[in-house]
């Protein structure tokens, strides 16, 4: 009997293990069943053109930076004058904003302007009716026929009357400075383009109303037969950049596309980064300091303002003893 139980015993405990181990083993059948075979990525990484070098995200822009076109006041927006790849030349309309309420104002500057005018050639003639009179009491030679006091009067009436014609003649030029102001106003509506380049971007529609303080820029402006890369260096490795290093910048997502960067500037103040990918492994809470360089635009293939591009800059790492 205690053969027997002692096999009972012995043998659940061979067979818990052996259970275990059946389950460990399925379980990892199933694992790499589900899991698929490891691969190159979708996308090979760049290659570091430098033995030392600092990577950088960047971003494409026109040259000379893309230039956001905004309104003078908010209002309605009347008439584009452009479209997208449009290009333009300094103080060329762009778009125009409803003015009717300025017009209406014209018209009764002018109406006032017609009266100034009316008012001095009134005055002019009140003058002239009374400098004759007094030419006319002068002329008298017989001192005893006119009193001093109609003399006196006459003259202050003369000099009163020159007073009305210098104030008429005072607020007819106020009335067409008022104009003139009106007519500034009105073209100030119009907006005009503020240097030569290509419309990349237009983000309104005549019928649209404008904002002096919009999400999104009304139309922005570059020069996009040139481009510049803007290219974010982390702060830890800000003294590393030094003016006039090369550089290179790789396509994002095609690393088959490479071009050589000519040093433009460092912008000397570094900044909160902005976030460019959006990918969860970016790092958000630094700063950046941003460094410019610019470009020859390949024909093919073509590049875009706004595309991010990798760029590794010739920057040895000096903290490196030799």
């Amino acid at each position: 009997m205690n053969l027997f139980s002692k096999i009972i015993r012995y043998g659940s405990i061979v067979l818990a293990m052996c259970g275990v181990i059946a389950i460990v083993t399925v379980s990892r059948t199933q694992a790499e069943r589900q899991l698929p075979p490891p691969s190159d990525p979708p996308v090979m990484p760049p290659q570091k053109p430098y033995l030392e070098s600092v990577a950088a995200s960047g971003i494409l822009e026109a040259l000379s930076e893309n230039v956001s076109i905004g309104v003078p006041l908010p209002g309605l927006v009347t008439e584009m004058f452009v479209k997208v790849n449009d290009p333009v030349k300094k103080d060329q309309p762009l778009m125009k904003l409803d003015d009717r309420d300025l017009r209406a104002d014209w018209l009764s500057t002018q109406s006032e302007l017609e009266i100034s005018r009316a008012q001095i050639t009134v005055s002019e003639a009140q003058l002239s009716k009374l400098e004759s009179q007094l030419g006319r009491l002068t002329s008298v030679s017989d001192s005893r026929a006119i009193s001093r006091d109609d003399l006196e009067n006459r003259k202050q009436d003369v000099a009163v009357a020159q007073a009305q014609l210098l104030a008429a003649k005072a607020q007819l030029k106020a009335t067409e400075n008022s104009l003139q102001r009106i007519n500034l106003l009105i073209e100030r509506l119009t907006v005009l383009a503020p240097r030569d380049g290509t419309i990349i971007q237009v983000n309104i529609r005549a019928g649209e109303y404008a904002s002096t303080s919009p999400k999104e820029p009304a139309i922005i402006l570059g020069e996009t037969s040139k481009l510049q890369v803007r290219a974010d260096i982390d702060e830890q490795n800000a003294s590393r950049i030094r003016e006039g290093q090369k550089a290179y910048g790789y396509l994002k997502g095609d690393p088959t596309v490479t071009f050589p960067l000519n040093f433009i500037r460092v912008e000397p103040y570094v900044i909160p980064k902005v976030s460019l990918t959006g990918a969860s492994t970016e790092r958000v809470d630094t700063r950046v300091l941003q460094v410019i360089y610019s470009l020859d635009r390949p024909v093919d293939p073509p590049l875009y303002v706004g595309q991010q591009v990798d760029v590794f800059i010739d920057a040895p790492d000096r903290a490196k003893k030799p």
